[in-house]
């Protein structure tokens, strides 16, 4: 059999053949006197066993090794090692639409395909035209995608539907070109302060250069007054972490 032969016979390309020759994976044949290769059934029953090794999805040095291995210990090895890498990826492949149907059920957009836990909190936060609002949900957002959002979510989880809280969003937004020594700062600072739970400091990470980066990096995304706001919360924050580890409450607002 010529190449273009043996390659439409196990229904490979003659360029696939080719290729395997280079690599050392099918022997080169014997030639006849005009230089064409002439190829033997044998070589039509390597290839096909190629074919068939790679269509399982095994690599080519798996398919060499298997090849080298008379007593076929080599090919259990490695079909078992495919099969759990297989019953992985279909474990992550159910996750992934696990989290796909959250996402086309729930109230997040495909633009923001977070955590569970983070859209069953979005989806009890009513829409609001608040900039501060979209801001924090950024912040959630972005929060979620370390990996330390989870017990977060569900701290917060209280506050979603507090009719208080877009009293204070809108009290935000209305520092937008205010300055920093604004007299409604401090009171806003301490009553937002006060609504933040225990179970949200408790579960944020407050060590290690990514976290304080990510502090600084917060107070740079507000306006300068609404900046100081969150500067004074974090401050009061601090104190009330402090104050619970030294044994006592320390009193809110």
């Amino acid at each position: 059999m010529r190449i273009g032969e043996l390659a439409a016979l196990v229904g490979v390309t003659s360029r696939a053949v080719r290729h395997y020759h280079h690599i050392g994976l099918l022997p080169e044949p014997v030639r006849r006197a005009n230089g064409y290769r002439v190829y033997s059934v044998r070589d039509a029953v390597v290839l096909a066993r190629v074919r068939r090794l790679t269509e399982l999805g095994l690599g080519l040095d798996e398919v060499r090794d298997v090849l080298a291995d008379a007593k076929g210990h080599e090919l259990m090895e490695v079909l078992a090692g495919l099969d759990a890498d297989l019953a992985r990826q279909e474990s992550e492949i159910r996750e992934r639409r696990r989290r796909l149907a959250r996402l086309l059920d729930g109230p997040v957009s495909a633009e923001e395909p977070v955590s569970p836990a983070l859209a069953e909190l979005l989806g009890t936060v009513p829409t609001t035209g608040s900039p501060m609002a979209a801001k924090d949900r950024e912040h959630l957002v972005l929060l979620d995608t370390t990996g330390a959002g989870g017990e977060i979510h569900a701290a917060l989880a209280p506050l979603a539907e507090e009719p208080a809280m877009h009293a204070l969003y809108e009290r935000l937004d209305a520092l937008a070109g205010a300055a920093v020594d604004d007299a409604r700062i401090p009171p806003l600072a301490a009553e937002l302060a006060a609504a933040v739970p225990d179970g949200v400091l408790a579960a944020i990470p407050s060590e290690g250069p990514a976290m304080t980066g990510l502090g600084e990096a917060l107070l740079d995304d507000f306006a300068p007054a609404q900046a100081e706001v969150v500067r004074q919360v974090m401050a009061a924050l601090a104190e009330r972490v402090a104050g619970e580890r030294a044994g006592g409450p320390v009193p809110r607002g």
